[in-house]
């Protein structure tokens, strides 16, 4: 009948439940959800999984901790990939759009959160980095696939690929541990992103000396409110321009690709299959590795 902790604690190489016997309620309400913690304990097996059974859990000095620690990285160099992004959207030779983008790339908040937002919390690029990595490797698709499709606008393509998920940058948080704001789940991130766009927009003709032209504004809303594809994925519109349509399967393309591959990587049995993943509907097959395909 005495009071006890129930406690989850995680790092970035997985979560465990714990538990603290006898514990007061000013030890409770000396820490809360997110913080970092100190914690000494036993580890056991009870019920077919490991918990720790502490002895002592204290609030850490946020100074005295690594965020590396606890949330999972980019493996690739974030510097990098914010000097590719540049480069990639210097490209744009539309004025208005090369403008807009400018204005993104100059407010130093918005690119602090894009460099370390995760794309998502559980699906694909759920880490720190995973938005610039996963929005790089969509403009390489598209700077590869462009020549292909003269009727796409390339430009108008690469803007859409830059912002149609900025909003995650307010929707996501990625201080400490995952999770949505209040904006995030009140509003959602193609809104935020609407939102997003309407600020900049107002900072372009300082740049060029010209208002920003309305149907090319509408394009790029249409973009950002469009790229889910589909009504059962939370897109309010579907795609009905070249541009949104290339955008939705290229989003999908790299998103899918992403979140195949990490499953086959990261699953740890022994069999030829992994096991059936609800997210993707299926099973994935793993085969015996490059040498089963001829490869070293």
């Amino acid at each position: 009948g005495n009071l006890f902790l129930q406690l989850e604690l995680r790092d970035r190489t997985g979560v465990i439940g714990a538990r603290l016997w006898n514990a007061g309620e000013q030890l409770f309400r000396s820490f809360e959800p997110g913080d970092f913690v100190l914690v000494k304990g036993k580890v056991q097996l009870f019920q077919g999984s490991l918990q720790m059974i502490l002895n002592h859990v204290a609030r850490a000095p946020d100074d005295q901790t690594s965020l590396a620690d606890f949330l999972p990285h980019t493996t690739k160099d974030v510097g990098k990939l914010a000097d590719r992004l540049k480069a990639l959207l210097r490209k744009v030779s539309n004025p208005h759009l090369g403008a807009l983008a400018d204005c993104f790339l100059a407010d130093d908040e918005v690119m602090r959160g894009f460099c370390r937002a995760p794309a998502g919390v559980r699906n694909h690029h759920a880490y720190v980095g995973g938005l610039l990595e996963h929005v790089v490797n969509m403009l390489e698709v598209a700077d590869r696939i462009a020549p292909c499709y003269p009727e796409v606008d390339r430009d108008l393509l690469f803007l859409g690929v830059f912002l149609h998920d900025i909003g995650k940058v307010r929707e996501l948080l990625y201080e400490r541990s995952f999770g949505y704001s209040d904006e995030g789940q009140l509003v959602g991130h193609l809104a935020i992103g609407v939102e997003m766009l309407n600020e900049q927009v107002r900072r372009v003709p300082d740049l060029t000396g010209e208002p920003f032209p309305t149907e090319l504004l509408l394009r790029l809303k249409h973009l950002i409110l469009s790229h889910h594809g589909t009504y059962e994925f939370g897109s309010p519109r579907l795609p009905m321009t070249p541009e949104a349509v290339a955008l939705h399967f290229i989003d999908n393309l790299d998103a899918k690709v992403h979140t195949v591959t990490r499953d086959i990587a990261e699953d740890a049995s022994t069999g030829r299959w992994t096991p059936f993943s609800p997210s993707l509907d299926r099973k994935l097959f793993k085969g015996g590795g490059k040498e089963a395909l001829g490869g070293e």
